[in-house]
């Protein structure tokens, strides 16, 4: 009963998304119209069991071979049409079906040609099954568009002409079959291994996996030997390459260890060395600051294992050896009672995907906050790292889980935590990984503790409400911190999980784009490209419908317009929904009835 309540919850949230995008079901339900009335159904099937006349949520989901999205909504996923005797030629009326992403009219009687403008009837199709039909002509072009193809099934028709070399470019392409056809010419070189199987009956085919093409005997001779000057010098530019970067990179490094992460500041503090900390455990309510100097070398730059716009962050290790974290607080204009009054109150926050606040320290004007210490950094570093290997340790997965975990902690402090609370600086540095890469958010509470908002648009320019990429473009009209500016931030973090790219550093766009990456993904979902957005070392393992979902929830929370875009819990509850086969979480502490309002989460708020 708790599953069906749940998925039933998931079904209204993602409908308010998609409508939120103008995305119409309604041109699903013409899709499959479409598709009944250009085919010939001598078996009756579509005949007898696509009704038309119900109008309600989700009808079609209930139609012979159609796999929604969600049973309540009219949103084809994947189309199966097999082995049902249809006759006619390839339905052109798919370009209706918006969000399909499979598509199976295997052992049928299609005929005809394939569309040469394939790529827009089926854009985001990652299987296509046309196998054992009477389909004749090219293998056109166009489906070397369709980038978000991964299997490719023409098995058993009358195709003629060569397999088009622009098909290597399907990066995400793990397996073609065109056996028993009539194509001819080389095999392409494509990126996965093939067999010969894949390409038998196909009497003019040459080339691997197949027997060699005849008369290129010489030609591969020369090809051979340009290769390996090609590959020589690539070698050898290369290494220079990775000489000049490291000899930077140590320069680099040391300015700015020089210049920004200079300790100073903790020589002046030996006269109050003991002064006592206040902790909120027993382990940390007996330290003195002198532990504190102690277990980071007086706070050391080589003991700093962050920075960030609230202050600096270095790592502490006991005589025991255990370790914890210590932020160094950036100058506030609160008092110190103030002060205390609000770390006594961050103090009582606790929830498993919050990092605790473990206690704090008052000495002259210096404020240090103690943490617990998570030993796996944070998410910015393990998406970015400056050794491209690491990044590979996040799969896709384990990205989720930490997307999914990172929405429960700030979904609770906007909806649950008692005074409610605005993080105003939501990034990926600030969510930080234990040891099991379970998200942690940091930082939370701290943007009321910084300067306070003038009128003046410099505290905006100036980063008070978040590092660039993260903040909500209304922000700069308003300087007002909302729940809605959290989940803008919140979706740039979500992008950055499913993209790869940097939040205002956009690797893979055009050298003439100059914008961040909430820009480009716009100008990918304006130009129907936005499966392009997707990480390259993502794709073709089986994700690419939970990396799908992924982005459109991304893109409903940077939307431009902040009612548009769903609250936290909402979208919890979506990811959680993506991810509900992993088992990420066993408990869920967040309440199961919305907010009615978001003016009611503001007035909480300001209250507080």
């Amino acid at each position: 009963m708790e599953n069906r309540s749940y998925v039933s919850l998931f079904q209204i949230l993602l409908l308010m998304l998609l409508s939120s995008r103008n995305y119409s079901s309604q041109l699903d339900v013409e899709c499959l119209k479409s598709i009944k009335q250009t085919l010939k159904d001598p078996g009756g099937i579509l005949t007898n069991y696509w009704k038309f006349d119900n109008t309600t949520d989700g009808f079609i989901c209930h139609f012979t071979g159609v796999e929604c999205w969600n049973p309540g909504e009219n949103k084809v996923l994947n189309l199966h049409l097999a082995n049902m005797g249809l006759e006619g030629e390839f339905p052109s009326g798919l370009e209706n079906c918006t969000s399909i992403t499979g598509v199976d009219l295997s052992n049928n009687n299609l005929t005809g040609p394939l569309p040469a403008d394939i790529s827009k009837k089926i854009p985001f199709v990652t299987n296509l099954d046309l196998s054992f039909n009477i389909f004749t002509g090219e293998i056109p072009i166009g489906i070397s568009n369709c980038s978000f193809l991964n299997v490719i099934n023409l098995q058993h028709n009358h195709l003629s002409g060569s397999i088009p070399w622009q098909m290597t470019i399907l990066g995400r392409l793990t397996s073609l079959n065109v056996a028993e056809n009539q194509l001819s010419g080389p095999i392409p070189q494509f990126n996965f291994s093939m067999t010969a199987f894949s390409f038998a009956g196909n009497p003019g085919l040459c080339g691997a996996p197949l027997a060699a093409c005849q008369g290129l005997a010489k030609k591969d001779k020369t090809s051979v030997i340009i290769g390996c000057v090609v590959a020589g010098i690539s070698v050898t530019l290369l290494i220079v390459g990775v000489v000049i970067y490291f000899c930077l990179r140590k320069v680099t490094v040391k300015k700015k260890k020089k210049v920004l992460l200079d300790n100073m500041w903790a020589k002046h503090l030996k006269g109050v060395r003991g002064t006592k900390v206040s902790g909120f455990e027993k382990s940390i309510s007996k330290m003195k600051l002198s532990s504190l100097m102690e277990a980071t070398n007086d706070f050391n730059v080589e003991s700093i294992i962050g920075t960030g716009r609230t202050g600096t962050m270095y790592r502490a290790i006991l005589p025991d050896g255990s370790t914890f974290a210590v932020k160094r607080l950036q100058d506030s204009q609160h008092s110190e009672t103030q002060f205390i009054a609000e770390m006594n109150t961050l103090g009582a926050v606790r929830h498993s995907n919050l990092v605790p606040l473990l206690g704090f320290c008052i000495a002259k004007k210096e404020r240090l906050l103690v943490y617990k210490h998570m030993p796996n950094g944070n998410l910015y570093d393990s998406l970015h790292p400056t050794d491209a290997e690491v990044r590979h340790v996040l799969d896709w997965p384990l990205r989720l889980k930490i997307s999914i975990g990172a929405a429960k902690g700030l979904a609770w402090l906007h909806h649950s935590c008692n005074p409610r609370i605005l993080h105003r600086n939501i990034s990926s540095k600030c969510i930080l990984l234990d040891h099991d890469f379970e998200p942690k958010i940091s930082d939370f509470g701290l943007a009321r503790l910084m300067n306070p908002v003038d009128t003046h648009l410099s505290t905006f320019v100036n980063g008070e409400f978040g590092d660039l990429g993260y903040v909500a473009p209304e922000y700069g009209r308003t300087l007002t911190a909302t729940p809605k500016g959290d989940v803008y931030s919140y979706g740039v973090v979500l992008l950055e999980l499913v993209t790869g790219e940097r939040p205002t550093n956009v690797s893979i766009a055009p050298d003439s784009f100059k914008g961040s990456l909430v820009d480009w993904i716009s100008y990918l979902s304006n130009s129907s490209l936005l499966q392009d957005a997707i990480d390259k070392s993502l794709i073709g393992k089986g994700y690419d419908n939970e990396l799908l979902q992924v982005l459109k929830v991304a893109c409903s929370c940077v939307l431009s317009v902040p009612k548009e875009r769903p609250t936290m819990f909402e979208v919890y509850q979506l990811l959680r929904a993506i991810g509900e086969k992993y088992h990420f979480t066993t408990d869920d502490d967040l309440p199961m009835l919305l907010p009615s309002t978001d003016g009611d989460l503001d007035e909480l708020i300001v209250a507080q």
